[in-house]
């Protein structure tokens, strides 16, 4: 059983300093990353607010009224605050129960009143993915814009009499597989570059922005056979990731082409900089990402569908949930299932357009999943390529 330590009634339990202590807790011992600490920071420093302004100095004169109450301010918002959705408010509860606990452990409180309190159940929205044709189309307006079919195959051709004039074997001239749009501007070029590397790594391994930005180059090993990236997850966890022929015909392109003319002094080992040689910022990455979504024509695209886009194709394409959990670098499978039900969502489109048994001719529901198989009467929205996923999404791009 677990041992609490004294209360000693006449040092009150001062929010601020619980929080402060509370903060470097979750930092120094259970190694979050540094975005996570700074969100804990954020809802508790509401939670103190709230607090001062009630003329509440201590821990120990909270009950599980005040709670309840700071619960309901949340919801209804104020002059100062605008009302929380419900993700919100269950997001700043958990932070809050979570320092009620950390000061019963620690002896500061007698009683943690914040265990009745149950944050509200956010309704479950299934993860946003792009298709596979969307994705080609941000790839390509990064690169500078989509290719022809004529030039595609000029360049194909330029490809192969460059490797044969090399004697070069299988997996030599990579780089030339990426259909960067010359821009005539060399730094419009280098800019190109460095987008589709970026977003090749994104979409090639679903890395999140945060971990894409962070690379050195020593996490990369773009040998053509072996190729793969180690990714610096959340809460110090690293895993590898393979990388895709395309993704590494990018950032092979970027490395050798774009970054030697951004690199400064000050640069280091970062593989992804800015114009100025710093190590490129979440913010600019994100640019990036949105500029070449608004030159596509495609509207809602984030980091985050990326990482979306790449679990869902995967697992679409036949993939084992447990090692899209890997690849994702989630600590519970649990996490990654969501996606499933993305998936299931299809399959049960395409049972009820193509099984006899599934629906009658005249249900709407058979009608709307019409659009989907070839040979049953119309087909789903088509998925172009999905047949050659498998390891990674970025073989197709």
């Amino acid at each position: 059983m677990e041992r609490r330590l004294a209360v000693d009634v006449t040092c009150p339990a001062d929010p601020g300093e619980l929080a402060a202590r509370y903060l470097h807790h979750l930092a120094g011992e259970r190694g979050l990353a540094r975005n996570s600490v700074l969100a804990y920071q954020r809802d508790l420093r509401r939670y103190q607010e709230y607090l001062t302004a009630r003329g509440v100095r201590s821990l120990t004169d909270v009950d599980e009224a005040t709670l309840g109450e700071f619960a309901s301010a949340l919801r209804n918002g104020s002059d100062e605050h605008p009302p929380l959705a419900a993700a919100s408010v269950a997001r700043m509860l958990v932070a809050v129960r979570s320092l009620h606990r950390f000061a019963t452990r620690e002896g500061d409180v007698a009683e943690d009143v914040s265990q009745p309190i149950r944050p509200p159940a956010p309704p479950r929205r299934l993860p946003k993915a792009l298709t596979v044709d969307q994705v080609l189309a941000v790839l390509a307006a990064a690169a500078g814009g989509a290719a022809t079919d004529a030039d595609r195959d000029e360049e194909a051709g330029e490809s192969r009499e460059s490797g044969q004039a090399r004697g070069a074997g299988a997996d030599d001239g990579l780089e030339d597989m990426v259909a960067v749009r010359d821009a005539g501007d060399p730094a419009e070029m280098v800019r190109r570059l460095r987008s589709t590397a970026l977003l090749e790594l994104l979409y090639g391994t679903g890395a999140r922005i945060s971990e894409a930005v962070g690379l050195d180059v020593d996490d990369l090993d773009l040998d053509p056979v072996a190729a793969a990236v180690r990714l610096h997850g959340k809460g110090g966890r690293d895993r590898v990731v393979p990388l895709g022929r395309c993704a590494v015909a990018a950032l092979s392109a970027y490395i050798s082409r774009g970054r030697p003319t951004l690199v400064t002094p000050a640069s280091g080992a970062a593989v992804f900089l800015s114009r100025r040689g710093g190590r490129l910022s979440r913010q600019s990455a994100w640019s990036a990402l949105r500029a070449a979504a608004v030159t596509a024509g495609i509207e809602g695209v984030s980091p985050h569908v990326l990482r979306h886009s790449f679990a869902t194709h995967l697992l679409d394409g036949g993939a084992d949930v447990r090692v899209v959990q890997e690849l994702l670098g989630h600590a519970s499978v649990r996490t990654t299932q969501i996606y499933t039900l993305v998936t299931v969502d299809r399959l049960r489109e395409v049972y009820a357009a193509a099984h006899p048994r599934a629906l009658d001719d005249g249900d709407p529901r058979r009608e709307a999943a019409s659009s989907a198989v070839p040979g049953v009467r119309p087909a789903l929205p088509p998925q172009s390529g999905l047949h050659h996923l498998g390891a990674s999404p970025g073989q197709l791009v």
